[in-house]
């Protein structure tokens, strides 16, 4: 969307500060022991108590009220009662939701206590990417520089991107146009960043795999190659300067 109004600041506000603040606690309440399902229905009564809605339980039916992803689960996974958190697990967490027609989306990779896996570098890594990616937005940048920046970086620190994996826009509905903002150049792609538009950026940053495949259940997604993701994202309006982060409050660069 397009920001034209004051009126539709504040709604992009309120419903990022809803997102934003349900993922933070999520990933503060996530232990060792819990199951999926226990970290989703907490986040479901935070997200509740603004008002909001479960993004992807709105728009597809989902099964949850977040995608909670284990391990060599990359994305979109389904909050279970079965999946049990262990010391050292990679989790992934994402929150987006709709709150009085305005929509917004984040997301978050972070270790379950202590890092017995060594994850915190490809967690790092990716953090990293988006913080620059982030940096580097502003109107008039084309969006396949972005991809190109976010790439090199990644494989400057020996990972990859997964390549059928982007943001997107958002406001008005979870996906909007500008679609496929990817993690990598496409020489085809000759769009640019609009200022005053709302768009979420995210990483895919992968140590083996380059393509995401989804598995039988019909929503978890794992990689062609095997091993680990991490993702992080932010919800941003483009200006001609440094982007506003509507969902700063998850503090998932801190």
């Amino acid at each position: 969307m397009s920001i034209t109004h004051e009126s539709e600041l504040i709604g992009m506000q309120k419903v990022s500060e809803a997102v934003a603040f349900t993922l933070k606690e999520m990933c503060g309440f996530a232990k060792p022991g819990m199951t999926t399902k226990e970290v989703d229905d907490f986040g479901a009564a935070v997200l509740k108590s603004f008002g909001a809605r479960s993004a992807p339980a709105l728009t597809y039916g989902f099964p949850g009220c977040a995608c909670i992803s284990v391990d060599n689960e990359f994305c979109h996974g389904i909050p279970s009662e079965q999946r049990v958190l262990k010391e050292g697990d990679l989790i992934n967490i994402d929150v987006s939701a709709e709150l009085n027609g305005f929509w917004a989306d984040n997301g978050n990779s972070f270790v379950i206590g202590k890092d017995l896996n060594k994850h915190a570098t490809l967690v790092n890594a990716s953090k990293e990417i988006l913080h620059k990616a982030i940096n580097n937005i502003k109107g008039g940048v084309k969006i396949s520089d972005i991809g190109l920046l976010m790439e090199t970086e990644a494989k400057r620190r020996g990972f990859k991107v997964i390549k059928n994996l982007g943001g997107h826009g958002v406001g008005k509905s979870l996906h909007e146009e500008p679609d496929q903002l990817m993690n990598y150049r496409n020489r085809f792609d000759n769009r640019r960043f609009r200022k005053n538009t709302v768009v979420a950026i995210e990483t895919f940053i992968s140590t083996s795999s380059n393509i995401a495949v989804e598995l039988k259940d019909g929503w978890t997604m794992v990689g062609n190659k095997g091993g680990y993701m991490a993702q992080h994202e932010h919800t941003i309006i483009i200006t001609d300067g440094q982007p506003i982060i509507l969902t700063e409050m998850n503090e998932i660069f801190n």
